[in-house]
């Protein structure tokens, strides 16, 4: 998916998956580098305009996948490849 594509309330994919694929893009594309912060769940319940769950669920499959992880109190990072 494009990483700068935008959320498609009409599309068949559902909201959550079309964030984690965005999500995956900017980080395949370098706009995150391993071992750094991507940005707070406030701030892409903002940028995407979604609710604070489904950003949440999204982040937690790439958590799950190993993609990304969560430092208690620092946020959410880019894991190593």
């Amino acid at each position: 998916m494009n990483p700068d594509a935008e959320i498609d309330h009409e599309a068949p994919m559902p909201v959550y998956q079309q964030l984690v694929e965005i999500l995956r893009a900017r980080i395949e594309r370098g706009d995150w580098a391993p071992n750094r912060q991507i940005l707070s769940e406030a701030q892409l319940v903002q940028a995407y305009g979604l609710a604070r769950e489904t950003t949440r669920k999204a982040v937690r499959v790439l958590i799950d996948e190993g993609v990304l992880f969560t430092v208690p109190g620092r946020g959410t990072f880019v894991a190593e490849r």
